[in-house]
């Protein structure tokens, strides 16, 4: 999906349109994983950049990480207000408690969110699954101070976080 000038188009209709997608998209099977540097996926998990703003290495001055902050945090409340409508109230779940826990396996997409996030948002789409179907995650996150600051999604087995 391109914009007529050949971009992909951003926006929450953009995201939301993303996140409908990769909730359909089944999990891979077994140990089977894929990345292409905008969405990763493995056993049980999807994570997804939904937006990505700019990147500081040539430039970290304040103005410029306050700009992308703004854009960024307009488009997570934006597609958060939209998800609200769709689900209801999402819960926050807390990601430090999933960082480097050592000698105990974290399950995915939290092992990559930790090292991303503090926080994220969940909802529990509606599902027929008697397991209880998928949880979806949206957050705010940045891998290194001089990496673009992004908007995630992330959808994950219900089992993985329990509610």
């Amino acid at each position: 999906m391109t914009t007529d000038s050949g971009t992909p188009p951003t926006g929450p209709d953009a995201s939301l349109a993303l996140i409908d997608d990769i909730l359909a998209r089944p999990f891979p099977a077994g140990e089977e994983s894929e990345d292409n540097g905008v969405r990763s996926s493995g056993p049980g998990h999807h994570l997804l950049i939904l937006r990505a703003g700019k990147d500081f290495w040539d430039d970290r001055s304040t103005e410029r990480v306050e700009e992308s902050e703004e854009e960024i945090e307009a488009e997570f409340s934006a597609v958060a207000t939209a998800l609200t409508e769709r689900w209801g109230e999402p819960e926050t779940v807390d990601l430090w408690p999933y960082l480097a826990q050592e000698d105990v396996p974290v399950a995915e997409p939290l092992g990559q969110l930790s090292n991303l996030a503090g926080s994220m948002q969940v909802w529990r789409p509606p599902s027929g699954d008697p397991d209880g179907g998928k949880w979806l995650g949206l957050t705010v996150g940045q891998a290194d101070p001089e990496f673009p600051i992004w908007l995630l999604a992330a959808v994950g087995e219900a089992a993985v976080l329990p509610g």
